[in-house]
């Protein structure tokens, strides 16, 4: 008997652990996002030939995805590798939009379509509400702008004014920007993702 409750409070230790881990890398993956706002960036939807793996656009130039993209990397993970892996082993799995006939180290992590699948495949997938607290700091959020665009951004540490809201760090032509825009648009992904 001893060794089972011995067993169990074990157990329960480790699952308490794991998820304070978890939610310091949220919570860091959050602040890291607000961290991006700080830097002049021009949005430019251009295609760039970067380097690999972890080759980055000019870094005053960027994207919605960038945003994740740079978030990410500031914690040791390159989602440019990741994604292309994933798309070199898995293309069929992806969205053929762009009439692609093969991956693209270049863009492949730079379009939010392919970002959904990727995060469909190895993260969390949650749960869309007009909820607020069901959007957590940390957490990826995917709107469909209309007209096919689609965007992306991180959902941070930051409430809004009325305190019901955290708001989200994303670039939808302004540049990395800290707004209070979680239901301004339709939301047709919602993430964590944790490598």
């Amino acid at each position: 008997m001893f060794r089972l409750r011995t067993s169990i409070s074990i157990l329960i230790l480790f699952a308490s652990v794991v998820a304070q881990a978890q939610t310091s890398f949220f919570s860091q993956l959050a602040d890291s996002a607000l961290v991006l706002t700080k830097q002049n960036v021009r949005y430019d939807p251009s295609y760039f030939q970067i380097s690999y793996p972890n080759g980055d656009v000019p870094a005053n130039r960027g994207v919605c995805t960038d945003v994740v993209i740079r978030a990410y990397r500031k914690l040791g993970i390159d989602l440019q590798k990741e994604v292309h892996l994933d798309i070199q082993s898995n293309f069929g799995k992806y969205p053929k939009k762009w009439g692609l006939k093969k991956p693209d180290k270049n863009i492949d992590h730079r379009r939010v379509p392919n970002l959904m699948t990727y995060f469909s495949r190895h993260g969390k997938t949650k749960r869309i509400s007009q909820n607020p607290i069901d959007y957590l700091p940390g957490d990826i959020v995917c709107w469909n702008l209309g007209h096919g665009i689609t965007h992306i951004g991180l959902v941070s540490r930051k409430k809004s004014e009325d305190g019901r809201r955290f708001l989200i760090v994303h670039n939808i032509g302004a540049g990395q920007v800290v707004e209070d825009i979680l239901f301004d648009y339709e939301i047709i992904g919602h993430y964590q993702y944790q490598k």
